[in-house]
């Protein structure tokens, strides 16, 4: 594993440490890396919403297609008989 320095304003530091005690974190590094890890899947999510937006609509989303859904997902979930 890498290691990384930064630089925090005091204010920042008694932050980060009051959610380290707070929250159960052994260290300020697995509070740090926590947070990027929620950045790079709010980036991930955002990229996948717009990849959504912009891509054509195939069929509209109504309770008829739920209802459809759900019969598919219970029909598949059902055991096939005797292995």
């Amino acid at each position: 594993m890498s290691s990384m320095n930064i630089s925090l304003p005091e204010a920042l530091k008694a932050f980060v440490d009051e959610q380290v005690s707070e929250r159960g974190y052994g260290n300020s590094s697995e509070y740090v890396r926590e947070l990027i890890r929620n950045d790079q899947e709010r980036q991930q999510l955002r990229s996948l919403l717009l990849d959504g937006a912009g891509s054509e609509t195939t069929q509209a989303v109504t309770s008829d297609y739920f209802e459809d859904l759900r019969k598919r997902m219970t029909k598949a979930a059902k055991p096939s008989g005797p292995a």
